[in-house]
């Protein structure tokens, strides 16, 4: 007996080891950019803001923003991947715990006569009866579960972090959309007010051919520029009725809630840049907490993956009832019981096991890839955005310069054009150059919204990491 327990001793020592050894020594993981070696050190100044549209002081655009929040599709898509991910991680832990079922047969059968149930039985039919309560606990002897369970609550935050990102997009989207509706509506009122100058010169235009300074040609020019300008008018306001049918979408809404919807450029603020801009991105941006959570979710599955080569032990134990004929079903003598425990070891696996280690260290290098992409992509997005914000407001003040001396050259033109010292097309000149340098002031201010739009979601969007 000695001797037959040393050799069952030395058999399941080195059934151990060939199981130990078969993953091989640990890979180095792909090494994951820090910020601060690209640069990104400063201040963590709290900007912008969890509300960060109400800068521009524009209750319209609040309330749109507050109902797409409230009852986006997309949103609603991107809470349920959440409730996905958190089942997943519930079921992971609940693996670790002891697992209890109950089981009961009641099957009338004829037993065959020419099998293992002797006579009497044998060509009967009888009920044959069980009835069993199992228990199981498996230990986490090499922590296999304990890294399948980390690598799912890394997922159930990646998806709660990509939530907040969607929340993030979309208020950028509808800041975006109601800021071009207001450039639209801007461009709209400037052709109104063209058309109202040209209106009143083709009126002089008639005038002067009654007095005989002018000919027709110079009629035919100004009914003509009307007319382009009408039909620019109808074009702005195709634009705006879409732009209108596009915020409407984005605010989980029917196309024609916003039919009456009119921002005005005048009554939008534009918000200032802080003083020192924030660098501290790995915990504002949530597209970035989302990557970096399923970097170390993708580890912990390396890590899972390496334990399924180690033995398994799952501790069972059974009672019950058991019996031929129901009369005997619940007699002292049906009772049956069971315990004990049921080793695991991988020994010959065709490479599966090595291949599953290969895929998790494969994905887990794709998630690092794509943080690191990530983490480029934000630096660049605020770069971009702080360098764009600042070149806009030095074209604006240089814009600025160039509308009033539009303005200016225009009414000495009109003036005298009025006075018969100045020809027609002068006046057209200096009409055409104001309209197009108030339609560039429009524009930039209309960039520089836009832009503010993209620094905020550059900057995170208000999303602050728990």
């Amino acid at each position: 007996m000695k001797r037959n327990a040393l050799r069952l001793t030395a058999l399941v020592s080195a059934l151990w080891l060939a199981g130990c050894a078969s993953p091989g020594a640990p890979v180095a993981p792909r090494p994951v950019i820090e910020p601060a070696a690209l640069g990104a050190t400063g201040s963590t100044a709290a900007w912008p803001a969890e509300r960060w549209w109400a800068a521009w002081g524009d209750t319209g655009l609040d309330a749109i923003i507050d109902q797409a929040l409230a009852g986006s599709p997309s949103l609603k898509s991107a809470e349920e991947r959440v409730r996905l991910a958190q089942a997943a991680a519930d079921a992971a832990g609940a693996a670790r715990q002891p697992q209890a079922n109950l089981s009961v047969e009641l099957t009338e059968q004829r037993f065959t006569e020419n099998g293992l149930v002797p006579p009497p039985l044998a060509g009967t039919i009888r009920w044959n009866n069980s009835a069993q309560i199992g228990v199981g606990w498996e230990p986490d002897l090499f922590g296999r579960q304990r890294s399948a369970l980390d690598a799912a609550i890394g997922q159930s935050r990646a998806a709660q972090a990509d939530a907040q990102a969607a929340r993030v997009l979309l208020a950028g989207n509808v800041a975006a959309a109601y800021f071009n509706l207001a450039r639209l509506l801007e461009n709209r009122r400037l052709a109104s007010e063209s058309l109202a100058q040209r209106e009143q010169i083709l009126a002089l235009v008639r005038q002067r051919i009654s007095a005989g300074l002018d000919t027709r040609v110079e009629l035919r020019q100004a009914e003509g520029l009307i007319a382009q300008t009408q039909v620019e008018i109808e074009s702005l306001d195709e634009a705006a009725s879409r732009a209108r049918h596009a915020l409407a979408e984005l605010a989980g809404r029917g196309p024609q809630v916003f039919d009456s919807l009119a921002p005005t450029m005048a009554a939008l603020r534009s918000t200032e840049l802080p003083t020192a801009l924030p660098a501290d991105l790995l915990g504002r941006r949530a597209d970035l907490v989302a990557q970096r959570w399923r970097v170390d979710a993708t580890a912990k599955d390396i890590e899972a993956a390496r334990a399924q080569f180690y033995p398994n032990v799952n501790l069972v134990a059974f009672v019950g009832l058991s019996s031929i004929g129901l009369d005997r079903f619940v007699e002292a003598g049906a009772r049956t019981f069971g315990a004990g425990p049921a080793l695991h070891l991988p020994l010959f696996e065709g490479g599966r096991l090595r291949a599953q280690l290969d895929a998790k260290r494969a994905e887990a290098d794709a998630a690092v890839d794509a943080y690191n992409g990530t983490l480029l992509r934000a630096l660049r997005e605020v770069a971009d955005e702080v360098s764009s914000l600042q070149s806009i407001e030095r074209q604006q003040r240089a814009q600025a310069e160039a509308t009033a001396a539009a303005d200016a050259a225009y009414e000495l033109a009109a003036q005298r054009y009025q006075a018969g010292l100045g020809n027609f097309l002068v006046v057209l000149t200096a009409q055409t150059n104001v309209l197009a340098q108030r339609r560039a002031a429009a524009e930039l201010k209309a960039r520089h919204l836009g832009a503010e739009v993209a620094l905020a979601r550059a900057l995170g969007g208000g999303y602050r990491a728990a």
